[in-house]
């Protein structure tokens, strides 16, 4: 399949890609907890007269289009959860959904591998392999949809994966990729801190845990500064302090929650190390106790590099993207790791930022949107992608 053809076909089913992105757009569902997106997907490809795999993992779905067993197969992965965030936009597709909108791109994300599907399975006979379409829920939180569709099989008898994740960082017309580690390690924790309230007049006969829990918030800071090498990379955030619920109480508990990121396990380690260290530090000091419940997050996006040769050449063909930009890894969780441990593949960024419109607020912002032009540019990139491999695969 050449480029005109290839952006000729993309053009044709743009119209429908946009409307199948803001029908989910309106529709969102949490992670683990989605019901309609998933059969949405699964009657959209089985009209497509694709082999289609419903509960893989729980709630994910896959397609498969079997060209020749004995091929080379390539595999697609979009993701399809939302966020608990209430959508504050003032669009006709905004979310219908009180608490609940696509905060990260996902809805984008499920109808450009669906539009792809669409396209190669109009093409089956062009096809030098077969193709599975990796659609997944749970990708937000941990401990993610990836590993339990693996467990179940999406990856059986797979040779490659490519993903795509838009981004409001980048213009449309830009594609980023990233060689070698591209994201973090994303940790979470949540620590009680338990004292003994009392009245605040007289905090001397208390043991105070918001007093202790400011503490902690100050020492966890000194342990990034002071016992990690600046050289490494690590973020660590306080996101949660929940005390109290009255001006002259010192309260029983105070409950504190944030996330540690970090790109290996020997960080990762030191870091737990020094919570758990800090946290006994206040127990000797304050007379607290608490209760700690730490999640390690999901392994590092390491890219191959072959893999990821094939989307910059891609990309660099495609009339519609004006730019490729190299990108330096960053501190997100994603995933899409687990794949990579299994096959090897790329994970790339399709730019959809537009300020004209309003498309430009980060990922995970009450007001997040994107230029749906940039999915031009994700499923161009893919099938490309997938076309370049299938043919360095099948010499």
């Amino acid at each position: 399949m050449d480029l005109k053809e290839i952006e000729a076909s993309v053009n044709q089913h743009y119209s429908e890609m946009v409307q199948i992105r803001r029908h989910l757009h309106m529709y969102p569902e949490l992670s683990f907890k989605e019901v309609h997106t998933p059969a949405y997907i699964a009657d959209y490809l089985r009209e497509l007269s694709i082999d289609v795999k419903e509960g893989v993992g729980g709630r994910g779905v896959v397609g498969r289009l079997i060209v020749d067993e004995s091929l080379p197969t390539v595999a697609l992965r979009a993701d399809f959860d939302a966020l608990p965030i209430q959508d504050l936009k003032d669009t006709p597709y905004k979310s219908t959904v009180p608490g609940v909108m696509h905060a990260c791109g996902h809805d984008a994300h499920t109808a450009v591998v669906l539009t792809a599907a669409k396209i190669l399975s109009g093409m089956k006979d062009k096809l030098k392999g077969n193709i599975v379409f990796i659609h997944q829920h749970a990708e937000e939180v941990d401990p993610g949809g990836a590993i339990q569709m693996i467990a179940d099989g999406c990856l059986d008898d797979v040779d490659a994966i490519f993903g795509q994740h838009v981004s409001t960082s980048l213009d449309v017309g830009t594609i980023g990729y990233k060689y070698g580690t591209a994201t973090g390690i994303p940790d979470d924790f949540t620590v009680v801190i338990k004292g003994r309230g009392g009245h605040a007049s007289r905090p001397h006969n208390t043991i105070d845990p918001v007093a202790a829990g400011i503490a902690l918030c100050n020492q966890l800071q000194y342990a990034v500064t002071r016992r990690t090498n600046a050289m490494d990379s690590v973020v660590l955030s306080i996101t949660m302090f929940n005390a109290g619920n009255q001006h002259n109480v010192i309260p029983d508990e105070v409950t504190i929650g944030g996330t540690i990121r970090t790109f290996n396990h020997d960080m990762q380690e030191t870091m737990i190390n020094e919570l758990n260290r800090t946290l006994e530090g206040l127990v000797t000091t304050t007379g607290i106790s608490y209760d700690l419940d730490y999640m390690r997050g999901y392994p590092p996006v390491v890219n191959d590099d072959a893999m990821t040769d094939i989307v910059v050449g891609s990309a660099e063909k495609m009339p519609s993207v004006t730019q490729t930009e190299r990108l330096d890894p960053d501190l997100g969780g994603e995933d899409f790791s687990y794949y990579l441990q299994r096959v090897p593949g790329t994970f790339f960024y399709t730019g959809v930022r537009n300020s004209s419109f309003k498309a430009d607020f980060p990922h995970h912002h009450a007001h997040f949107d994107i230029d749906e032009k940039g999915m031009i540019n994700a499923v161009s990139v893919m099938l490309e992608s997938v076309f370049t491999y299938l043919e360095k695969e099948s010499r």
